[in-house]
């Protein structure tokens, strides 16, 4: 009856536990949401009033298909800013949020039969998107054994002659992991000998808690900038996730072919959004310095108050705003895997998190510390105690 593609395809875990925490929540249950991938901070007050001055001056009609050209040259003067990097703003396309930009992207590069490389745990949006297209992902798999760490070899001796493109993410969601310079050098390399593509999801990148070197974008622009594309968003570092606003940065060739995709979709991202962007980008800067530091606060607590029981295993994130524990040591015959864990934990002490089968990572699960101290205190309170009913902490 429905396509066939649709067969190929699993739907979002990550949406599925929001969506069920929701329905509790209306039903007066107090709930505990670990599972939300967004800011828990408020929109920066200039982004707002930015919007709301976009509605009052009636900017509220179509725009051209890639955004509007003072936004594409504020994305393109970012890179050159942050990254050392040049940019044109024909290289530039707006889109609804950064998972439509890695939706572009597969549309426009991958076919049936064409083999897509990414790591994991990952996204589960990648792999997907990948399958959505008709091609096959390959999957890298890292460990927490060296803090999730991407080794270019493992990278490199997946690629064959079917190999289309490689998927990178870092910080990584749902780890916190970063990808070293010399690892994506060394992709980067590799990738230019076969002509393969490199995409990397950098929408995280604002979010990173140390200084550490992490200049991706130059690293490939250097190697391999015929072949490169970004995705970006506003929405983690600007608390702009209801906005939608994300974007691509490509050879200026794949970026028509991305306008021709938007162009027979969704068209121009919202208007008011796009004059919101303009203004986050080329705006203060302090807000996302504020909720860096207060994200660093809740990740050092929550990791602690875990990590306090044994049978709770966890790297320590080196960006994102994500935990990712291993609670195999708390699996039991009546709980045997961490779909089971994340029902059981949201039914008996209404505690929202994402299973890690979903990120292709079984006996892990997804915490987000998106929610402010007391909600992290309550609920870690809470999984310690349903940790202790499956397995009591031993000295």
């Amino acid at each position: 009856m429905f396509a066939e593609r649709l067969a190929q395809v699993q739907p979002s875990a990550t949406l599925k536990v929001a969506a069920e925490a929701d329905r509790l929540r209306r039903a007066g249950v107090d709930v505990v949401d670990f599972s939300a991938g967004e800011p828990d901070f408020p929109t920066p007050e200039h982004v707002k009033a930015a919007g709301k001055a976009a509605i009052d001056a009636n900017f509220t009609r179509y725009t051209v298909t890639p955004g509007i050209p003072e936004l594409r040259q504020a994305v393109a003067d970012r890179y050159k800013r942050d990254y050392g990097v040049e940019v044109a703003p024909t290289e530039v396309l707006m889109t609804v949020g950064g998972k439509h930009a890695l939706f572009n992207i597969a549309m426009a590069l991958f076919n049936p039969g064409d083999e897509v490389i990414t790591h994991a745990p990952y996204w589960p949006t990648i792999p997907e998107q990948v399958k959505l297209v008709g091609a096959t992902p390959v999957v890298v798999h890292t460990t927490p054994d060296d803090a999730f760490a991407l080794h270019a070899d493992a990278i490199i001796s997946a690629m064959t002659a079917k190999t289309k493109g490689i998927i990178l993410n870092s910080p990584c969601n749902p780890t916190g992991g970063l990808i070293s310079e010399d690892v994506v050098a060394a992709i980067a390399d590799a990738a230019a000998k076969k002509g393969v593509w490199v995409i990397i999801d950098l929408c995280y990148e604002q979010l990173i808690y140390e200084k550490v070197p992490h200049n991706l974008v130059k690293v490939l622009f250097d190697r391999h900038r015929d072949r490169t594309v970004l995705a970006g968003s506003a929405s983690k570092s600007y608390a702009m996730t209801g906005w939608r606003c994300g974007w691509t940065v490509a050879p200026k060739e794949l970026t028509s072919a991305f306008n021709l995709i938007q162009g027979q979709s969704t068209t121009n991202i919202c208007s008011i959004t796009q004059k919101a962007a303009l203004a986050a980008l080329q705006g203060p800067q302090d807000a996302v310095d504020a909720m860096l530091v207060e994200y660093r606060k809740r990740r050092d607590n929550i990791h602690a108050w875990l990590t306090a029981h044994p049978g709770v295993k966890c790297v320590k994130p080196s960006g994102a705003f994500y935990l990712f524990p291993d609670v195999s040591g708390l699996l039991t015959p009546d709980v045997p895997n961490t779909f089971a864990f994340a029902q059981q934990l949201l039914e008996k002490e209404h505690v929202a998190l994402t299973p890690g089968e979903a990120f292709d990572a079984p006996g892990f699960v997804r915490i987000s510390y998106a929610t402010s101290m007391d909600a992290l205190r309550e609920g870690a309170t809470r999984l310690l105690r349903f940790a202790e009913s499956l397995q009591p902490a031993r000295a």
